[in-house]
């Protein structure tokens, strides 16, 4: 079985950036730097046949290349706060690429997804974390803006659980198409 999602990549200097914000909450286990995505849909566990269908769905989209805006930085949880996420600028493009990657995902007979999707980069997962300490990571920096990166790709990752974290891996990279 192979756990799966698609996923945006962070460019190397803004991925550097991030882990400049990664500090000063206890109980927090930040991302590693290699590890900075944004999750376009998160796909779950599939078997091999399955795997190469939804590489077939995903290799005949076409959509044009996009820019994105990482901008300001949130929470999940409330006030029993799991994990700290810099968030992304409103943008139609990756609204409407998620949208596509989701069809295509349903018409091979995955399941649809049934969360709102809330784009955002994780940068750490918290446990027993002091919900003021996380208050004053997010007034800190929440102006942080990446100011725009260019969106070429999208790909298709597996995930798997190693005794010290996730890791992630490229099974197949899909490009956006380029217009002048």
């Amino acid at each position: 079985m192979l756990r799966l999602f698609t996923a945006i990549e962070i460019p190397e200097t803004l991925r550097t950036r991030l882990t400049f914000l990664q500090s000063g909450v206890p109980g927090a286990r930040w991302t590693p730097v290699e590890n900075l995505h944004l999750t376009l849909r998160f796909i779950g566990e599939v078997d091999e046949p399955t795997a190469v269908d939804i590489d077939a769905a995903l290799s005949v989209l076409r959509e044009d290349a996009f820019q994105l805006t990482l901008r300001g930085v949130g929470e999940f949880g409330g006030r029993d706060p799991h994990a700290i996420w810099a968030g992304v600028a409103a943008n139609p493009a990756l609204t409407h690429l998620v949208a596509k990657i989701e069809r295509a995902l349903q018409r091979i007979g995955l399941p649809a997804e049934t969360r709102k999707y809330a784009p955002h980069v994780t940068l750490a997962r918290l446990r027993d974390t002091p919900v003021a300490k996380v208050l004053e990571f997010l007034s800190t920096h929440g102006l942080f803006d990446s100011g725009p990166f260019d969106v070429r790709s999208f790909g298709l990752y597996s995930s798997f659980q190693t005794p010290r974290g996730s890791l992630y891996r490229e099974e197949r990279r899909y490009p956006l198409e380029l217009t002048d």
